[in-house]
Order: C-alpha cells, then sequence, then structure tokens
C-alpha cells in the first residue's frame, strides 16, 4: 500500500507538468493565430489594391489614353 501511494505521489507532478505544457502549447498556438489574423487584413487590402490597380491599367480606357500621349 505505501509503495502504490508512492508512485501516486510520484506520478502527480508529472500529470501536472505535462497539463502545464498543454496549456502553454494552447497558448502558443492561440497568440500564432491571433497574430495571423491581425497580419492577413493588412496584407489582402494591399494585394487588392496592387490588382485593382493593374486592373485598371489593362483597361481599354486606360490603354487608349496611354498610346495617344
Amino acid at each position: 500500500m505505501a509503495n502504490m501511494n508512492k508512485r501516486l505521489i510520484n506520478q502527480r507532478p508529472n500529470q501536472m507538468d505535462n497539463h502545464g505544457k498543454d496549456l502553454m502549447d494552447v497558448a502558443a498556438a492561440s497568440t500564432g493565430i491571433l497574430s495571423l489574423a491581425a497580419w492577413l487584413p493588412p496584407t489582402a487590402s494591399l494585394f487588392t489594391i496592387v490588382w485593382l490597380g493593374l486592373r485598371i491599367y489593362e483597361s481599354k480606357t486606360v490603354q487608349k489614353l496611354l498610346k495617344k500621349k
């Protein structure tokens, strides 16, 4: 019985350590996802502006204006 109690006492700190590590892993992953979520909208906006600029530049109206000069 005493030997079993020693095993349980010795196992509990390891289980708490693993639980703490799991919590830290979740916190780290959440931080990464949230930073990506904060970074993504400005990047998407930049690509949208560039794409629309290219589309406007390639339009027939702009090409006619540029060729007349």
